[in-house]
């Protein structure tokens, strides 16, 4: 048996008496990494007997490639002893160290921040609650905000001129699932000279462009501001080489925070934790509807689409709106159906 095991973060299937299984949530020992078969389907080989249900032989799950992780089986079993209460403390202070984490990139004692976890969790959360205190007077003002939120795709000329816009110290540049710019050798190499150790951090673009023309830019300055960086992507599971070897110049330069919370647990004691603290204030329930939106949130984690924090809106959203029926709509609006069903 392999001394690692591979645990499905995102949807992988096997088929069990002609039915599509989906095995994202589970944990298998590793037999063969990762590769395509003759129809160009990926899969992964693992132990299937680990598993109650699945054949007690190797099987094939196909999934993408980054739909999984490997993970040591020690450090699995001593996050499992963990008791609920430890399990919310320990997620509390990582979120409270994310907030501090932010501020001092925004004041420059931290250049630059790397924060990694699940989708719908709440990382962009909590940088936007701390950068938006920090903007208050400016937006009081109207002035012109001290930080930006960029999401979505972005080419490495597009990245210069943005680093160009926020160069100044105080300001903030925020990559949210900006994942481009993590995965584009030129991006990346324009990032470790703005991100830089030395004293001085000046950025090139030794290419002539029409766009910096028509736009006023340079072709170098000096970046004086911060960056920080939100991610579904492990760093660590990057399977690239090449890649791998940018991303690591990239973290050495960067605080990095997993925020660790891969496990179905984790993420409903999340859920549980930020509709305690308050999250569903807004819908003003009077008669424990929030409690009923988590419960099911709990009873059906395993057929939801997606364990988040925006999956809790939806479902209240329903509860708010449809008080005789949510839980059907619900059934229909954010659960698997079909071959998708757990």
């Amino acid at each position: 048996m392999s001394k690692k095991l591979v645990k499905f973060k995102e949807s992988g299937f096997y088929n069990i008496r002609g039915k599509a299984t989906d095995v994202k949530g589970l944990e298998f020992p590793l037999i063969e990494d990762w590769k395509k078969g003759a129809d160009m389907v990926g899969y992964v080989t693992v132990d299937g007997s680990y598993q109650a249900g699945f054949p007690t032989r190797n099987i094939r799950v196909k999934c993408d490639q980054n739909a999984f992780s490997l993970i040591d089986p020690s450090k699995a079993a001593a996050k499992a002893e963990e008791t609920d209460e430890q399990i919310i403390e320990r997620l509390r202070k990582r979120f409270d160290i994310l907030e501090d984490m932010t501020q001092a990139t925004k004041e420059g004692t931290v250049r630059a921040m790397i924060v990694t976890g699940p989708p719908g969790v709440g990382k962009s959360f909590g940088v936007e609650k701390t950068l938006n205190k920090e903007d208050l007077f400016n937006v009081m003002g109207q002035r012109k905000p001290k930080y930006e939120v960029v999401k979505g795709a972005m080419s490495a000329i597009g990245l210069y001129c943005k680093l160009y816009e926020f160069a100044d110290k105080g300001n903030v540049v925020v990559f949210d699932d900006c994942d481009s710019v993590l995965l584009d050798d030129l991006s990346l190499n324009i990032l470790k000279a703005a991100l830089d150790s030395s004293t001085k951090r000046t950025i090139h673009w030794n290419t002539d462009s029409s766009k910096l023309r028509a736009e006023g830019v340079p072709g170098s300055f000096e970046f004086k501001a911060g960056a920080i960086f939100i991610t579904n992507i492990k760093f660590e599971n990057v399977r690239s080489k090449k890649l791998q070897d940018h991303l690591a110049a990239l973290e050495s330069r960067c605080h990095y925070i997993d925020l660790q919370m891969d496990t179905e647990r984790e993420k409903v004691l999340r859920i549980e934790q930020i509709v305690k603290d308050g999250m569903l204030d807004t819908y003003d329930f009077q008669n424990g509807e929030a409690e009923e939106v988590v419960g099911f949130i709990n009873d059906q984690k395993k057929k939801l689409r997606e364990l988040s924090l925006r999956t809790v809106l939806k479902i209240a959203d329903l509860r708010k709106s449809f008080p005789g029926n949510w839980k059907e709509m619900a059934e229909v609006t954010v659960m698997k159906t079909g071959r998708y069903a757990a």
